[in-house]
């Protein structure tokens, strides 16, 4: 099972073998509320006394550690990544029933089965002990994975095997397939509008305040009192574009429009590439500019959006997490950034239970940030994802014939070894950020 997190986004995430798990990069999430302001850790385990009790000594120290993990990382982690597999799997299922295919089971988690029931068609739902993920498994299906049954679809009736995933035109199959991430993507839309609508935004206009001796923005000619009117030619309208931007795009040259003293001043900034902690303590590589905003009230603005512009911004938002996603992705792939900053299912935990502890606007954002990485990495051409099985339906629309299953099968077996070594680094990554911190 595979997840994606938050990419270079927060998102984290999780990813599809029929199911999940998390591969998570630099955050760059914030709750529209509380727009460029740092997230600080307000929490204290030694003060709060759940249930009113009061007992010192080491059975106090323990339950209260027990408490703390269960409340404070694990409910905020299955929560977040619960919804996003549900949507995940959900946009499997209505497809292939929407195409005719027999769905026989639909399961958020893995392993035993806690509880179930069937609808009327025959869908087994159920929730699982594991609870690391999901699967939607169709007729004529060897597993959870999707794989088709060999034998048993020859054994099958004519009947029965029309109601098969194998046995749909390719156009389906690949509607029924993409639908997965289609589902996560659009799952983020809607997050983003609901709480852009909801409670709208507070942002800093682009300008500057300070500019610290020695710096990359200093170096680059920007003043006290400038403001930000494009960055490459991009129109920016708040301190955070701007952040966001430079964060992305260490030891790159940005061409800067800005007005200083009521004329258009073009200049050139290379952000420096650092090392910051986040108020978590969380270490992230960045690129810095050395400015910082205007705290003037004047230059704070309260944004409101109606029904479309809060869809229109929840579209800009999960566009922008998966660019950076994919930007951040490609940079560990020609050595641009640090792969060490990806992490699996106990950083992104980790990263849930500290985002709880802003409130639930924020820990649902976070829920949107994943989704997009869950969309993104699931449509990876590996086998055994979504992307794989797309890659397989591709060529076989060109060739006028599947891949033969010798070929299918070594492609799933190269897709388990990659995923268990993504699994792997993932989870070695989480254990040196614990050991680190």
């Amino acid at each position: 099972m595979l997840m994606v997190g938050p990419g270079r986004s927060v998102k984290s995430g999780l990813q599809h073998v029929k199911g999940f798990w998390f591969l998570h990069g630099p955050l760059y999430f914030e709750s529209p509320q509380k727009h460029d302001k740092p997230i600080e850790h307000h929490s204290d385990a030694h003060t709060d006394k759940p249930f009113g009790i009061d007992a010192p000594g080491p059975q106090m120290d323990l339950f209260q550690a027990a408490y703390d993990l269960i409340v404070g990382t694990i409910i905020p982690f299955l929560f977040v990544l619960t919804i996003v597999v549900f949507f995940h799997e959900l946009g499997h299922f209505m497809v292939a029933r929407w195409c005719g295919v027999k769905v026989l089971a639909f399961s958020v988690g893995f392993g035993r089965e806690i509880f179930g029931f069937n609808d009327r068609r025959g869908t087994r739902w159920k929730l699982a002990m594991i609870p690391l993920g999901g699967y939607v498994k169709f007729a004529g299906d060897e597993n959870a994975a999707s794989a088709p049954d060999h034998d048993g679809l020859s054994a099958m009736s004519e009947e029965e095997r029309s109601e098969t995933l194998a046995a749909k035109p390719v156009w389906q199959r690949s509607a029924v397939v993409a639908a997965g991430p289609i589902a996560n993507f659009i799952l983020s839309v809607v997050i983003f509008a609901i709480i852009f609508f909801s409670a709208g935004r507070i942002v800093t206009t682009p300008s500057v305040d300070e500019v610290r001796p020695g710096s990359a923005a200093e170096v680059g000619g920007l003043k006290s009192g400038d403001l930000v009117l494009s960055v490459d030619g991009t129109e920016i309208s708040s301190f955070t574009e701007l952040q966001r931007i430079v964060q992305v795009s260490a030891d790159t040259p940005l061409l800067l429009e800005v007005e200083r003293d009521g004329k258009i001043v073009d200049l050139t900034v290379t952000p420096e590439l650092k090392e910051i902690s986040d108020g978590f303590g969380n270490e992230q590589r960045v690129g810095l500019l050395g400015v910082t905003r205007s705290a003037k009230r004047d230059d704070l603005i309260q944004v409101r959006y109606g029904p479309v512009e809060a869809v229109g911004e929840g579209v800009k938002e999960t566009y922008f997490i998966a660019e950076r996603t994919l930007g951040y992705l490609w940079g560990v792939v020609t050595g641009r950034e640090a792969a060490d900053q990806l992490g699996g299912p106990i950083r992104v935990a980790k990263v849930s239970g500290q985002v709880a502890t802003q409130g639930f606007v924020p820990l649902l954002s976070l829920a949107a940030v994943l989704s997009v990485s869950i969309g993104l990495l699931n449509l990876m051409p590996v086998p055994m994802l979504d992307g794989g099985h797309l890659v397989y339906f591709l060529v076989e629309a060109i060739r006028g014939k599947p891949l033969s299953e010798r070929v299918q099968d070594f492609g799933f077996r190269i897709g388990i070894a990659l995923v268990l070594m993504l699994m792997v680094f993932a989870t070695w990554n989480d254990v040196m950020d614990i050991a680190g911190g």
